[in-house]
């Protein structure tokens, strides 16, 4: 019988062999390979348009010796590997195939060399078949792999876009594959060009670490919430988000905004389009603040124009020079684009021990007066730590422009932390060494801890000692 029997007529889209000088192993377009990394696995099955399903199990991995014309088939396509032979099954639109049952026949569903060498190096070279443009399921394949991994190659070619049948789509199982094939690649490799594309935006997850991990802290809570959401959800911001942390030293300022550098980048602190500034560290001479000021912009403009959604991180801003406050307030001004760069999508945090003072008071006054601390609204503390800070006499923060202008979106207030907060701290350091502890284990690890003022209620150190503490009492 003619190998080519099985296979015409076929409908368009559809092919049952392809080959190349180059593989060795035979397989059909639709089945898995070795060399395919995102393709289904073995004893799965893919669906042909109009057809039933075809398990992927009829691929062979080793040829074996076939006649065609006096010479080998595996001698005519350069020692390429032999199709097996397709399960009983019936085409669709094939008039000379045999009926499911029939015993099987030496060659049957074989596709001719001659036929196999041009779908090859057409394949090979990027392009379509000779006489079926387009249509060519390989083609289509790697170009979706292209299209997620490296971001080319994702436009729909003129003749999918007239709605003609493909004849092919990818199963679902190897959608999966490339998946995992994506995220594996992108977390070794750089898959665009910029960093965008490893952007994660999980507000679900920043959500759940919140509530489980930020202790005594009902308002930073909320508000940080809500800001982010909100800002991540509107399509075109008018502006970029300034957040501006406030509180005692161990209270969570840091915790959280690495926490949200976690949840927004794959990467977090590490990612490209992150950037953390250390008063003290990166800007130590007030003598050097004309050069501070040009390296300090042409960061932050490199980083916007590599990632449109972009986190900038100043901790101690306290100690900041006014007039590098005032080189990056353009940034967060409400400007459609400077230079040709616009700035809206990015995210700007300040870390301040500013108004720690007035936050203690007010949370001190509340207990004092038996008022629960969650009872302290954010209209309430707001109001107070704003005073604070146009009074205070500290660095440059409170004097810049951006207050000034109320380019500050939100000022956060981070409470003082109680003996139980920090008992949940020590709880949380076990169980992120994985630890075993006692409630007796817990309330040593506490007491060992300083608390103020004369009430004994407000943790001088916050928890910022704790995972060191718990050393001491490891068996």
């Amino acid at each position: 019988m003619n190998p080519s029997a099985a296979l015409s007529p076929r409908p368009r889209g559809t092919r049952l062999g392809r080959a190349a000088g180059k593989h060795r192993g035979g397989y059909l377009p639709h089945c898995p390979s070795r060399r395919a990394p995102a393709a289904p696995p073995r004893g799965s099955s893919v669906r042909l348009a109009g057809g039933p399903a075809v398990p992927c199990a009829i691929a062979v991995a080793r040829p074996r010796p076939a006649r065609a014309g006096g010479r080998s088939l595996g001698a005519s396509l350069g020692r390429v590997g032999e199709l097996a032979p397709p399960p009983p099954l019936r085409w669709p639109g094939a008039g000379s195939e045999r009926a499911p049952g029939s015993p099987a026949r030496r060659g049957h569903g074989r596709a001719p060399a001659a036929a196999l060498l041009p779908r090859a190096a057409a394949v090979r070279r990027g392009g379509a078949e000779p006489g079926r443009a387009g249509s060519d399921p390989s083609r289509h394949y790697w170009r979706y792999v292209a299209c997620r991994l490296w971001r080319e190659g994702c436009e729909q070619p003129q003749e999918e876009a007239s709605g003609e049948p493909q004849g092919w789509s990818l199963p679902l199982v190897g959608q999966d594959y490339l998946e995992i094939l994506s995220s594996w690649y992108c977390r070794f490799g750089k898959c665009c060009e910029t960093g965008d594309c490893r952007i994660a935006n999980n507000i679900t997850g920043l959500e759940l670490d919140l509530s489980r991990r930020l202790h005594g802290q009902h308002l930073a809570k909320d508000v940080i919430l809500k800001a982010v959401q909100g800002f991540l959800e509107t399509p075109q911001s008018e502006k970029a988000l300034a957040l501006s942390f406030h509180g005692w030293s161990g209270t969570g300022k840091n915790f959280v905004a690495r926490m949200i550098a976690d949840h927004l980048y794959r990467d977090g602190l590490k990612s490209e389009c992150v950037k953390v500034f250390i008063s003290l560290y990166h800007f130590p001479h007030p003598k050097y603040v004309g050069l501070y000021k040009v390296e300090l912009k042409k960061q932050i403009s490199e980083t916007v124009q590599l990632c449109k959604q972009s986190l900038f991180i100043f901790d101690e801003a306290e100690k900041l020079h006014s007039g590098l406050l005032d080189a990056i307030k353009p940034y967060m001004d409400h400007y459609d684009s400077i230079d040709g760069v616009d700035y809206r999508r990015s995210i700007f945090l300040f870390l301040s021990n500013i108004g720690g003072s007035i936050i203690n008071q007010v949370t001190l006054d509340f207990w004092r007066a038996g008022r629960a601390r969650e009872e302290i609204t954010m209209e309430y503390l707001e109001q107070h730590l704003r005073l604070e800070l146009l009074e205070s006499t500290d660095g440059g923060f409170a004097h810049s422009h951006l207050l000034q202008e109320n380019l500050i979106d939100f000022f956060v207030p981070f409470l003082p932390l109680e003996n139980r907060h920090v008992k949940l701290c020590v709880q949380d350091a076990f169980l992120a060494h994985s630890l075993p502890y006692t409630e007796e284990v817990l309330d040593e690890v506490v007491r060992t801890m300083v608390f103020i003022p004369e009430e004994k209620l407000f943790s001088a150190q916050g928890c910022k000692s704790v995972s060191h503490r718990i050393n001491y009492f490891l068996p």
